[in-house]
């Protein structure tokens, strides 16, 4: 694990070339990349590939012009930063840990910096629509709404575990041997972990939606849960993984929505025995950092480059304090996000839940 940190944070500073020139060249950029490259990067993320060999094809991106690696100055454009948090219960034990990133920020960047920990994500949606905060750290589902509402776009992904994503998952009991698919969902008793759930639901449900076996007549969370009604023979919310696997190891649902390890997070080794991965659906992103649309460049390069050095080991306690992240690795909101985003908007009404859950001040 220890060498995938390093090695991630060596091709991020490389890859900043790309992922820190304006969007619109971005996605030019990216289809400059080779296929070859895109898939030793998977192949070297599963140990298939040797560091020696994936290295190589980032030099062959960087003598190629595609990465710029010039050392040339990156200048800020503003005196002051606002950077937002993810909204959190003990958001008086959060605030400590940001401010060291401010003090951080602020030594590298020759600039104030001012740490927002707000009760909810519509503070900082409207401080970024306005112009009143300059980015913030988000959870995937509010990131893409703070996308769509306001142009913001995420520039890095938080690092975890090695990944950027994990994989959300069909479970049921390794005796049943009638679900086979998530298609085979469909008419059968399901738990999904919260309405909200990125791999508890919002994965799961919007596949079978974009995938045309679900459909909402509709525009509006009623709709949304008469199709739940409609295409289940039962379904319960149960409140997170533990409470989903529970009910399908006691019987009373036969499909549990959650993520690839919930059942070794959660479970005894007993419990795990009992259960079988149906199919993997797909991955459900990792935190991003956004930023304003109305950034300069200029400031989001320098804004880039420091937030990178927390990858570094005298730097990196910085990084693993505020949300348990390894490592930042640029990113762009189609990249990282986009297809996610397609879940969240087939699924009508669920935008305002997914920020009415952050919202503690309710």
């Amino acid at each position: 694990m220890k060498r995938q940190i390093i090695l991630t944070s060596l091709i991020a500073l490389t890859i900043i070339g790309v992922a820190a020139i304006p969007f619109v060249q971005n996605v030019q950029a990216q289809s400059l990349i080779p296929d070859w490259i895109k898939n030793n990067a998977g192949w070297w993320a599963e140990g298939a590939v040797d560091d020696t060999t994936f290295l190589n094809g980032i030099t062959f991106l960087i003598e190629n012009g595609v990465i710029d690696v010039s050392s040339e100055s990156k200048s800020i454009d503003v005196d002051t930063l606002t950077i937002g948090f993810i909204p959190v219960e003990k958001a008086d034990e959060l605030t400590p840990k940001a401010q060291a990133l401010e003090s951080f920020l602020e030594n590298k960047l020759g600039v104030d910096v001012e740490i927002v920990v707000p009760s909810g994500y519509e503070p900082i949606i409207e401080g970024m629509r306005f112009g009143h905060i300059d980015a913030a750290f988000m959870d995937t589902g509010p990131a893409w709404i703070t996308h769509q509402r306001t142009g913001a776009e995420a520039i890095l992904a938080e690092l975890v575990a090695g990944k950027v994503n994990y994989q959300a998952t069909v479970w049921t009991l390794a005796e049943n041997n009638s679900i086979q698919s998530i298609e085979d969902t469909l008419g059968k008793r399901v738990a999904f972990t919260s309405i909200t759930g990125s791999s508890g639901f919002v994965r799961p449900m919007g596949t079978l939606v974009t995938d045309g076996h679900v459909n909402i007549e509709g525009d509006d969370i009623v709709a949304l849960q008469s199709a739940l009604t409609n295409n289940f023979e039962s379904h319960v919310f149960a409140g997170g993984y533990k409470a989903a696997l529970t009910l399908l190891l006691e019987g009373q649902v036969d499909v549990a929505f959650g993520s690839d390890i919930a059942p070794q997070k959660y479970l005894e080794l007993e419990e795990q025995s009992k259960l079988r991965p149906v199919t993997t659906i797909g991955p459900v992103p990792s935190h991003v950092f956004m930023v304003n649309s109305e950034m300069s460049d200029a400031t989001k390069d320098a804004l880039v480059d420091a937030l990178i050095e927390l990858n570094y080991d005298e730097n990196n306690f910085i990084l693993k304090d505020l949300y348990g992240a390894e490592a930042l690795v640029p990113t762009t909101t189609s990249m990282h996000i986009g297809e996610f985003g397609d879940f969240i908007n087939a699924l009508t009404g669920l935008d305002q839940l997914i920020l009415d859950k952050y919202n503690k001040s309710k």
